[in-house]
């Protein structure tokens, strides 16, 4: 499939003076969480919350800064998540993609909004009885 990189904006939420980062992010299905470098982190001034441990494609594990809450937007969805402070780009992951209902499109490499749900993101629930 090769690989889909888009533009995202980040912010934080708890402060809106700060101008919200446009960033290229990649987007990785195969990955869970939104990943960011240090300097964004630095950047939107975001509070470390925890530390997780993750193990990384090499089979390594090691402890990162869990940050946040961080406002991503893509086009006119957005979504809270956290995110760990990792790696040198930006990594778009399942959840908040799941979150604003995206889809990775392979035949034309490109993060878009569902087609089922054009206007709005769109979840499954379930409701108890």
């Amino acid at each position: 499939m090769g690989l889909v990189h888009t533009t995202i904006t980040l912010k934080n939420p708890r402060q809106p003076e700060l101008r919200p980062v446009e960033t290229d992010a990649l987007a990785d299905t195969g990955a869970l969480h939104l990943c960011i470098p240090q300097h964004i982190a630095i950047q939107l001034r975001l509070d470390q919350l925890y530390e997780r441990e993750v193990t990384t494609a090499d089979g390594s594990k090691r402890l990162c800064p869990y940050v946040g809450p961080v406002e991503v937007r893509f086009g006119d969805r957005a979504c809270f998540t956290g995110a760990l402070v990792l790696g040198d780009e930006v990594l778009l992951g399942a959840v908040p993609m799941e979150d604003m209902d995206l889809v990775v499109s392979p035949a034309m490499r490109t993060l878009t909004v569902n087609p089922l749900s054009p206007n709005i993101p769109s979840s499954t629930v379930k409701s108890v009885g």
